[in-house]
C-alpha cells in the first residue's frame, strides 16, 4: 500500500466551499435579467420617486419664485377639492361599470366559445380583435363612426328601422351628449370584453368534466351544472379578471380624453390629473394626487396577486 507525501514547498489545491458554489450559481442565473432590472428601476421607480418628491412641494409654473416644501398641503387640497372628490366618484363609476358589464359579456362569450362547433378558432381569433385595438384609435372609431348624429352608425340604423315601420322622421340623438358617461363606458366594454373572455375560458377549459358528465347522468340539467358547479369553479377567475380590469380602467385616459374631453361629468382621476398638470400647472398638487391614484393601484394590485398565486396553488395541486 502506497503513502502520498507531501513535499515541502508544495502547494495542495482545496476545493472550493460548497457556499461559494452555490451563490456563483445563483449568480450565473441572475446575470441575465440584471439589465431588465436595471431598465425598469430608470423607466418606472425614478419618475416615481420624482413624482413623490414633487408632491410635497409647492410648486406652480404660474409661479416660479414661489416654489418651495409644502408638507402634506398638497394631499390635504387634493381630499378636500370638489372636482377631485367628482373626479374620484367618476372614477368608480367608471371603472364598476365598464368591469362588471365586460365580466357579463366575457362570461356569455367564453361559454359560448367553449362549445365545439366548426371555425371556432377563428371566431375566438375575431372575439379576441377588439382588445388588440389601439385604445385611441378605438374611441376614435366610437366616437366618429358609431356616436356621431349626423352620420354616425347607431343613427343610420335608426333611420333604417324606422324606415321599415313607414317613419319620415326616425330619432336622431346626440349619444355623447345624452349619455356622455355612458359613452364612454361602452366604448370600453367593447375592448375590454375580449380580455374577460379570455381569463374565463382558460377557467372553463379547467373543469373537471369527467364530474360535469356524472352529474349529467345523474340527471342535473345545464342550469343546475352551471350554477352549482361552473360558477364556483369560475370565482377566482372572475375574482381575477375584476382586479386585473379594474388595474387598468382606473387608469383609462384614452377614451375620456377623445370622446368627451372631460366634459359633461365624465372626468375621472387621470384626466384630472391632466387638467392639474398641463393647464392649471400646478405640478405639486398633480403629482399629489398621481402617488394617491398609485397608492390606491399598488392595493388592488395586492389582492390580483393574491388571487393569481392562490390559482397557482390549485393548478399545482391537482
Amino acid at each position: 500500500m502506497t503513502s502520498v507525501t507531501e513535499r515541502p514547498g508544495q502547494a495542495t489545491t482545496q476545493p472550493p466551499p460548497q457556499g461559494a458554489v452555490r451563490k456563483a450559481s445563483n449568480w450565473a442565473r441572475r446575470a441575465p435579467l440584471l439589465p431588465a432590472l436595471v431598465f425598469m428601476i430608470v423607466v418606472t421607480q425614478l419618475p416615481f420617486l420624482a413624482t413623490l418628491v414633487i408632491s410635497f412641494m409647492d410648486w406652480n409654473a404660474y409661479y416660479p419664485d414661489e416654489v418651495g416644501f409644502a408638507g402634506v398641503d398638497n394631499f390635504r387640497r387634493v381630499f378636500t377639492d370638489i372636482n377631485m372628490r367628482d373626479a374620484v366618484v367618476t372614477t368608480i363609476l367608471l371603472t364598476a361599470g365598464v368591469v362588471l358589464i365586460s365580466l357579463v359579456l366575457g362570461l356569455g362569450v367564453a361559454l359560448l366559445l367553449d362549445r365545439k362547433f366548426r371555425g371556432r378558432g377563428a371566431v375566438r381569433t375575431m372575439m379576441i380583435a377588439p382588445f388588440l385595438v389601439v385604445p385611441v384609435a378605438a374611441a376614435l372609431l366610437w366616437k366618429h363612426a358609431l356616436y356621431n348624429p349626423e352620420y354616425g352608425l347607431f343613427n343610420g340604423a335608426l333611420t333604417r328601422v324606422w324606415g321599415w315601420f313607414g317613419s319620415d322622421s326616425p330619432p336622431q340623438p346626440d349619444w355623447i351628449s345624452n349619455a356622455p358617461l355612458w359613452s364612454v363606458i361602452f366604448a370600453l366594454v367593447w375592448q375590454w370584453t375580449p380580455f374577460m373572455m379570455l381569463i374565463l375560458l382558460a377557467g372553463l377549459q379547467g373543469r373537471p368534466l369527467d364530474v360535469i358528465e356524472a352529474a349529467r347522468i345523474d340527471g342535473a340539467n345545464n342550469w343546475q351544472i352551471f350554477r352549482s358547479m361552473t360558477l364556483p369553479h369560475l370565482r377566482q377567475y372572475l375574482e381575477l379578471g375584476a382586479l386585473l380590469g379594474s388595474i387598468y380602467i382606473v387608469q383609462n385616459f384614452d377614451a375620456v380624453f377623445t370622446i368627451t374631453s372631460g366634459g359633461l361629468g365624465t372626468a375621472n382621476l387621470p384626466y384630472t390629473i391632466y387638467q392639474i398638470f398641463y393647464q392649471a400647472h400646478d405640478y405639486g398638487r398633480a403629482s399629489a394626487a398621481a402617488v394617491i391614484v398609485v397608492i390606491g393601484t399598488m392595493i388592488i394590485a395586492t389582492f390580483a396577486l393574491r388571487t393569481v398565486s392562490s390559482l397557482f396553488k390549485e393548478d399545482t395541486g391537482r
